[in-house]
């Protein structure tokens, strides 16, 4: 069932997670949520930007994997402070806070300047919104002309055999993983999040999804299936560069 509050609830869901997001992200997901941000990575820094929105950026992980790729200035927006304030200590511990700056904003209303980023990633965000298609106006919205936009988001396998490993993975194994490797608060998180997936993608198609970049003003847009289709990582271009 979708939130009726996705804010809200995405921030509820949230604030208790920052000390073990990182390790339990990567154990949770099989290790390939590394193998997915190096892709988003690799297709928003391609084209040697000076300033990346990193939108969602939790922890900073992927905020400091941009500043690895490339030299850019990496503004990171999230809509949880606890998350930021474990992601400003990540960023202190790498020393890279004169490239990377954290603020608490939300997707729905960036604090960022029309057109002001030479491209724009956001991570694991459209299931925590009320409105998928208004929201990738905004992100774009930021975006200047020829700049990038990438994203990273969890898939749903295509194929009968994956789809039913993948629908046991998550709805039983995730949240027995999570209870015993992070408690409660990562009991909630894996137990929400198979259905939550199923739920997002029988709403918003992937093919719906490539429509509404495009009607954001993106465009030769490319969808990579990962994982056996388990992540789905997404860029294209904004028109007009």
């Amino acid at each position: 069932m979708r939130p009726s509050d996705p804010n809200r609830f995405a921030r509820a869901l949230f604030s208790g997670l920052p000390d073990r997001y990182d390790r339990l992200a990567e154990i949770l997901s099989f290790g390939q949520n590394g193998r997915w941000r190096r892709a988003a990575v690799a297709a928003a820094t391609r084209d040697n930007p000076g300033r990346i929105g990193d939108i969602a950026t939790g922890t900073a992980g992927v905020a400091l994997a941009l500043a690895a790729a490339s030299r850019a200035h990496v503004i990171g927006v999230d809509l949880t402070e606890a998350m930021l304030r474990r992601g400003a200590a990540n960023v202190a511990r790498a020393g890279q806070q004169e490239r990377i700056s954290l603020v608490v904003g939300r997707a729905e209303r960036l604090p960022l300047p029309d057109e002001s980023c030479d491209a724009l990633v956001f991570s694991y965000l459209l299931r925590y919104v009320s409105d998928p298609g208004e929201t990738l106006l905004e992100l774009a919205r930021t975006v200047r002309p020829g700049g990038t936009m990438a994203s990273l988001e969890f898939g749903v396998p295509p194929q009968g055999l994956w789809r039913g490993a993948w629908w046991f993975y998550t709805r039983v194994l995730l949240p027995a993983g999570g209870y015993l490797t992070g408690g409660r608060e990562w009991y909630q998180v894996g137990r929400f999040l198979g259905p939550s997936i199923t739920e997002h993608y029988r709403r918003y198609p992937v093919e719906w999804t490539v429509a509404a970049w495009e009607k954001a003003g993106m465009e030769d847009v490319v969808i990579r299936r990962m994982s056996l289709g388990g992540g789905l990582v997404m860029w294209g271009r904004k028109a007009g560069g």
